[in-house]
């Protein structure tokens, strides 16, 4: 039997796309909640041991550590045969999707999502401009990845939309609009009988004792 342990915070989309492969994978697993918001020396030393830039999410399977959320995606998809991996024009899809989407909308939308969170502190002129930009182009470029859809995968969600959704399930608070085609895919997502809120993934539920100081990564 696999023992799949998830680091990770409700408001990491990166975290809550691994939360998801795995649920749409049909794998137990747990999470442990992690505060990404306190200083890192403050996390948890299991963590600190095996994430090493002390980020989220941080899988381990049967105790080996998988970090960044695109290769555990991967990981996710090669391992058990799921999500898109079941042929290889659908693996050759996810790895590309997946690029993008780190580049794109995986760089704007949390960016815009913490200026609004900060009320712009640290932001130097003209950048949520340049987010926002970059935002309307991703939104097309996002209808010609889908395609006739419903899913990036065709009829069935993949890694690909996983990764999408992510940080796309916070548009109105990254202070943006969806597209309709973007909209309709939005909808067919939240109601995926393995979808769950980011709170219901990594509920604040496990306590473990912080790292000590000297295991503090920076």
């Amino acid at each position: 039997m696999t023992e799949l342990v998830l680091y990770g915070h409700p408001d990491s989309g990166h975290a809550c796309k691994v939360a998801l492969a795995l649920a749409l994978a049909g794998k137990s697993f747990r999470t442990i909640w992690v505060d990404i918001w306190a200083d890192p020396s403050t996390r948890q030393a299991e963590f600190l041991r095996n994430s090493p830039f002390a980020e989220v999410p941080l899988l381990m399977i049967n105790d080996k550590p998988f970090v960044q959320s695109g290769a555990i995606l991967l990981e996710i998809a090669d391992r058990f045969n799921c999500l898109g991996a079941e042929t290889e024009d659908g693996l050759q899809k996810g790895r590309e999707i997946l690029l993008w989407e780190a580049n794109r909308l995986g760089l704007c939308l949390p960016w815009l999502r913490l200026e609004r969170r900060e009320s712009g502190q640290g932001f130097p002129g003209g950048t949520v401009d340049w987010l926002r930009a970059r935002y309307a182009l991703d939104s097309e470029r996002f209808e010609t990845f889908l395609g006739r859809g419903p899913f990036f995968h065709g009829d069935r969600p993949g890694i690909g939309d996983c990764a999408i959704w992510g940080y796309t399930q916070w548009l109105k608070e990254a202070g943006v609009k969806p597209t309709p085609v973007m909209e309709s895919w939005l909808t067919q997502m939240r109601n995926l009988n393995a979808m769950r809120t980011p709170g219901e993934f990594f509920p604040e539920s496990e306590i473990t004792k912080p790292a000590e100081t000297d295991n503090a990564i920076e």
